[in-house]
């Protein structure tokens, strides 16, 4: 029920139509029993300004924040994290008193589907990183913190693989991916190919046996990496662990209380199965 005292959060982005965001959220508040509930507005490009101001106005409980909006966000909240700070992204607002404090919780929510999904401990794995944009850089910052031996980035583009790499001081190094699939224990696609269900975004020959494999891409569920993968013998992930988990930092973030996961994660799987049948 919805009631004068109910609280308000929601995800800002363009488009939102098809986000998974309220069905994951919304179970979290139900478990939990608290008066919360979860909307997702549209807001174009350039709208971040105002949305934050409405924020502040309608005393908000939280925001997560998704594309394009990330990088201006950064520079509109009172105070970024650590984390959001290096990236310049903000994937979440926190209200703090009177302050908006701007998190990201991208790369703990990577890490911690990596020991979930994959039982792996991102201390001392040497990593292929595919891409760097938004979602590889924020991989990367989280692997080097966590104690990474090696992490190589994989990009079309130098200079931007650069600055990606350099979010894991001394781990952090750019490479080919041959030459980083030789020597990876583990293989990230932070890419956008194989969205939509088609696309590989490497040579599936450079697969091994002895990979795992994550791929940021959760729709399809299978995409055509983790099939090519699993066919290699490869231990396989999609993307949806890192959804769920980037959505239990901001819920302690917000309600300061222990997020339901298992309940977070089957409204996530139960949307996305709803999706996969439109």
């Amino acid at each position: 029920m919805i009631s004068g005292s109910t609280r308000v959060a929601g995800v800002i982005g363009s488009p939102v139509r098809h986000s998974l965001s309220p069905a994951i959220m919304n179970a979290a508040f139900d478990a939990l029993g608290v008066d919360w509930r979860f909307f997702a507005f549209e807001v174009p490009g350039g709208g971040a300004a105002a949305a934050l101001a409405a924020m502040r106005a309608l005393g908000l409980g939280g925001l997560s924040v998704t594309m394009p909006h990330k990088e201006a966000v950064a520079g509109l909240v009172d105070r970024c994290s650590s984390d959001a700070e290096q990236l310049r992204a903000v994937n979440c607002v926190v209200p703090s008193g009177d302050l908006l404090v701007g998190e990201n919780t991208d790369g703990p929510g990577f890490c911690d589907a990596l020991r979930n999904d994959l039982d792996l401990e991102p201390a001392g794995l040497r990593v292929a990183v595919l891409g760097a944009g938004g979602a590889a850089r924020a991989v990367v910052l989280a692997l080097g913190r966590a104690g990474a031996a090696e992490v190589v980035v994989v990009n079309r583009t130098p200079a931007n693989a650069e600055r990606c790499a350099a979010l894991a001081p001394g781990t952090g190094r750019v490479g080919t991916a041959a030459a980083a699939l030789e020597r990876a224990d583990l293989v990230v696609n932070a890419t956008s190919v194989g969205m939509g269900g088609t696309g590989l975004p490497l040579d599936p020959s450079l697969l091994q046996a002895g990979h795992a494999v994550v791929d940021l891409v959760y729709h399809p569920t299978v995409t055509p990496l983790l099939a090519a993968a699993a066919a290699k013998g490869c231990r396989t992930a999609g993307g949806l662990g890192m959804l769920v988990y980037q959505a239990v930092h901001a819920v302690r973030h917000w309600t300061g209380l222990e997020p339901p996961v298992e309940a977070m994660a089957a409204a996530a799987r139960a949307a996305l199965a709803d999706r996969e049948t439109d």
